[in-house]
């Protein structure tokens, strides 16, 4: 081995060693890499649309813009960690599993006071007061490619204890992905340009107060690892 490396020139041995590094690194990105649907992504959008007395009211909405991946069932769950001390007072078109300790809550205790709440998607036939677009579909979601009516999943909750304006609102972190299985890695929660809503007949639009957006990817590789 060492009489090969004499043999080589200084610019041949960098190259060499070059080519070890690159190779690693490439073996690295494939954790988070979907041979089937090397471009697609599950896109977590929240949007503000109004401010409370002591938080806001959002539609968190998720597209499958995946090819050919659909989330079968039974279905998709989602979970975050609160960035500060935040409560969800309500939510419509979606559910947390666990309420956590509201004790402190005497008259009228919060949906959920968990610091990582658990969502998951109401099942078809929730009563329509308890509804809001594109929810209620027991988690299941076609993908963009396949069905592009029908690629999105929706819920709606009231946060409370958060900060009413742009400034003092701390964005959530530690986004996962069920979907029912492992597999997806999320990034960070990223602002974005606020959101335009159009009223069905055209006539109006409004504007989110905050967008944010949360990138969710497939690994078959993450995903057989986890299943060992």
């Amino acid at each position: 081995m060492d009489y090969c490396f004499r043999s080589l020139t200084p610019t041949s041995v960098f190259i060499f060693f070059l080519a070890i590094l690159l190779s690693s690194f490439s073996f690295t990105c494939t954790v988070a890499y979907d041979a089937v649907d090397p471009n697609g992504n599950i896109t977590i959008k929240c949007d503000i649309v109004s401010w409370t007395p002591d938080g806001y009211v959002a539609v968190v909405t998720m597209y499958n813009f995946q090819q050919y991946r659909n989330i079968g069932p039974p279905g998709w769950t989602l979970s975050w960690t609160w960035a500060k001390k935040e409560i969800i007072w309500s939510m419509m078109g979606g559910q947390t599993t666990d309420q956590g300790d509201c004790s402190k809550y005497k008259s009228a205790p919060p949906h959920c006071c968990k610091k990582n709440p658990t969502i998951i998607d109401l099942l078809p036939g929730t009563p329509y007061n308890q509804q809001i677009a594109n929810c209620c579909k027991g988690g299941v979601i076609n993908s963009w490619a396949q069905d592009p009516n029908n690629y999105a999943s929706a819920f709606q909750l009231s946060v409370g204890s958060a900060g009413n304006s742009n400034k003092t609102i701390k964005l959530p972190k530690n986004f996962m992905l069920l979907a029912p299985g492992p597999g997806y890695t999320c990034g960070p929660a990223v602002v974005g340009k606020p959101t335009k809503f159009v009223t069905p007949d055209g006539k109006r639009v409004t504007i989110a107060m905050m967008t944010w957006n949360v990138i969710c990817t497939y690994s078959q590789h993450l995903a057989g690892k986890l299943l060992d």
